[in-house]
């Protein structure tokens, strides 16, 4: 089972992690799964403790089934919306 879902209706998600190195693995493993993904530095108004964050779009993205060793460096993860961002997943 893929840990995302594509149509025409995708959403756009941002991931900000922990260490660079966590970025470069979660690009690596999107591109795996046929994920369009692109790694650019965080937003202003979030906060990352690395810097970089990750840009994809798709329909869900079901955090749960990202391995654990990628998720552990996964600081949090947002949906774009209209009037701001939505917390996916933060680490707990």
């Amino acid at each position: 089972m893929s840990i995302f879902s594509l149509s025409q209706n995708s959403m756009e998600y941002v991931a900000t992690f922990y260490s660079h190195f966590g970025a470069i693995q979660f690009e690596q493993f999107c591109k795996q799964a046929s994920i369009a993904v692109h790694l650019q530095p965080v937003p202003r108004w979030l906060s990352s403790s690395c810097g970089t964050c990750a840009i994809f779009q798709v329909d869900l993205c079901i955090v749960e089934n990202i391995p654990e060793d990628i998720l552990e460096d996964i600081e949090q993860v947002v949906e774009k919306q209209a009037e701001g961002y939505k917390e996916v997943y933060t680490s707990g």
